[in-house]
């Protein structure tokens, strides 16, 4: 399944943060939205940066007291692997897997368009798996349609 197609049947908002949001209001979004990362956009909304839960975890451990002085842009990563609309999810899936990241951001023209999770990439491999074995045990009851 193309990343596009899976965008189109799962629709949803992607809140983003500024690099200078401070790093308490953007634990506060993290955690008011049961999400664990958040992509960085500039003025433009143009994809440069994002920051996980693991970024200000890393921090609070590194600085403690101190990392709540520091702001978005203080701590996203700026090396970003990024995906496009026209990309398998079981190439994301690879990519996820070989670099050990948890979210690809999708871009169009350096503008965010979709964030993928590992759980979006479980979700849609648990519905292939779903439906390859309802038509195989049709196949083998000799119940298939086709």
């Amino acid at each position: 399944m193309k990343v596009r197609e899976y965008l189109e049947r799962n629709p949803r908002r992607i809140l983003t943060a500024q690099a200078e949001r401070p790093i308490p209001e953007a634990m506060a979004m993290l955690l008011d939205n049961r999400i664990s990362c958040l992509p960085v956009t500039d003025e433009g909304e143009n994809l440069v940066g994002i920051i996980s839960d693991k970024d200000i975890f890393r921090a609070a451990y590194k600085h403690p007291g101190r990392f709540v002085d520091k702001t978005v842009g203080d701590l996203m990563t700026v090396d970003l692997i990024v995906g496009v609309v026209d990309d398998d999810l079981a190439y994301i899936a690879g990519i996820m897997t070989n670099n050990r990241i948890r979210h690809v951001p999708i871009v169009e023209n350096r503008r965010i368009v979709g964030l993928l999770s590992v759980g979006d990439i479980v979700k849609s491999q648990l519905k292939n798996i779903q439906t390859e074995n309802r038509y195989l045990r049709q196949y083998i009851d000799d119940k298939y349609p086709g």
